[in-house]
This record gives structure tokens, sequence and C-alpha cells, in this order.
């Protein structure tokens, strides 16, 4: 297959190509910095001359966006919108162009678009939708990826939530702070956390591609959340670390200024469940976090 990522140098981008790739499928970049053969050059809020490179696409993945691991003051909240939602507005302008359209369109969104949950299991059809930044920022972004449809070009939002992986996302910074002894739960450690490995996060995507019948908002995440301070717990001992101190919410509070960036990413429950991946017949390598904690330490 012929595949186009667009923000495609971050940390999923970088898997998803190396994985695409082993598999002998031709791969392209859209990035604003351009460094190798198969990169090409995007602003990601104008159509130019990259837009011919989607002719004759099978696959497009859009995950462009400004991190959300950051301060949320109003420049940042400003340039995390209209990231998402400039670059899914304008590959719409360039498909439309195209004589010869992609057969599956992925963009990017996120499992916290469902509200806070320590009870409640958010599936793809009993998920509780709220209404603050975050979630608004979701809502608005599947919003703008599904107002146009087009028979040719078959349309999936990846409701993902924290991805497993070595080479970068959370799990060497957890790494790192359990090594440091302050491996501990965040805040009361209920919240509940929402992961998936990154070999399963590829394998769902190929998954998708090869199921015609998925479409519309997809869960991508593990069917296993736990509680964060099981989370924490499991990665001491699978570490060999004796103990991890706590983190209250008032010690995260003042942390998060000097690190730039929001307490949200550890205190928020996101409780989400893949139904319609497991429905599918999709198969997960590591179902549970033991066996994905056992697999990224020997790798």
């Amino acid at each position: 297959m012929k595949i186009v990522i667009a923000g495609g140098t971050g940390f999923l981008g970088e898997n998803l190509e190396r994985y695409f790739t082993e598999k002998g499928n031709e791969v392209y970049i859209l990035t604003r910095k351009p460094r190798r053969k198969n990169e090409i050059c995007w602003n990601a809020e104008t159509v130019g001359d990259w837009k011919d490179i989607l002719e004759k696409t099978e696959v497009l993945i859009n995950l462009t966006g400004k991190s959300v691991d950051c301060r949320y003051h109003e420049n940042n909240k400003r340039e995390i919108y209209t990231s998402r939602i400039n670059s899914t507005r304008v590959l719409q302008e360039a498909l439309e162009q195209c004589k010869d359209k992609p057969r599956i369109w992925f963009n990017g969104s996120s499992a916290t678009i469902y509200i806070h949950s320590e009870k409640h299991l958010n599936t793809e059809e009993n998920g509780i939708i709220g209404d603050d930044f975050s979630m608004n920022i979701c809502k608005s972004w599947e919003e703008e990826f599904f107002k146009v449809k087009d028979k040719a070009t078959r349309k999936v939002a990846l409701r993902t939530s924290i991805v497993l992986g070595n080479n970068g996302g959370a799990f060497p910074k957890l790494k790192l702070i359990t090594k440091l002894g302050l491996g501990g739960k965040q805040g009361g450690g209920h919240q509940r956390v929402s992961w998936i490995h990154i070999d399963d996060f590829c394998k769902a995507v190929d998954w998708v591609i090869t199921h015609e019948n998925i479409e519309g908002a997809i869960n991508i995440t593990a069917p296993a959340p736990v509680p964060n301070e099981e989370l924490m717990r499991k990665l001491r001992r699978h570490l060999k670390v004796p103990f991890g101190m706590n983190a209250p919410v008032w010690q995260l509070e003042l942390a998060s200024v000097f690190l730039r960036t929001e307490t949200e990413l550890l205190l928020k429950s996101r409780n989400v469940f893949p139904e319609h991946l497991l429905k599918s017949g999709f198969q997960f390598s590591c179902p549970d976090l033991d066996k994905a904690l056992s697999h990224l330490l020997k790798t």
C-alpha cells in the first residue's frame, strides 16, 4: 500500500512508519521540516504541491496537532485547537481535488473526549462526553473531520488512550520517576488509566484498514484500564524498585507549574473500553498491563 502520514515525525508516526515499512508498504510523511527522501513539506494550513502525494494513496493518517503536554494558557489553547482543526480542514480540501482519493482516512482524536469516570466504562456506544477545554477540543476535532462525507473515502477517528512504548510518549518518563523513587500514586490513585502497547496501536490501525465495516469513532485502548495506584505498583515491581513516594494533588499542582504542564494529564480518570475493536475480532498482543510491561522492559 501507499500510505501518507501527516504530522508523522512524532512518537506515534515514527512507530507507524516503521511498522508499515517493515511490511513492505510505501510510506510518506507530511512535515514542516522534511529531512529525508520520503518526507514532504507542508504547512498544515494551506493546500500546496504536497497534495499530489495523496493521489492513488490507499491510506491517509493525520496525527497533526500541538502537544497537550503544556500549560493551558490562552496562546497554547489556541494553538492546540487551530493545529488540529486547520490540518483536518486543509486535508479535506486537498482530498476534494484528488482524482483518485485515499480509500481510508484516519484522523487523530483522544480518549480524553470522555468525562472523568472511575466507575462508568466508556465504550463507543455508551461513552459519556462532557464539556471542558480538552473534551471540547476533541469534539471540535471530530466534528470538523466528519463534516464532509465522501463514499470514496472511509473515515475513522482514533480515540487513542495513553500509548506505552520505549521510544517516546509517557512510558520513558514513568520509568524515570519510578527509578528515582518517585513512583508512588499520583493524587488519590483511584483515577483509571486507559493504555495500549505501541505494537497493539499499530496492529489496530492495520486491522481497521483491512476491515472495511469499521468506521466512525473507535476507541484505541487495551481492554483493561487500571487505577493509577495499580499502574505505579506494577511498574515498581517490574523495575524491582522497592518503594515509591506518593504525590498529593497540591504537590502535583506546584510541580506542573515548573514543568510547564497540566495536572489533568495525570489526574483525569480515563476509563475507556475498545468495544468496536473486540467485536470485530481484533486480538491484542498485550491485553493486560503485566504482559505489556514485561515486553517493554525486555526490549
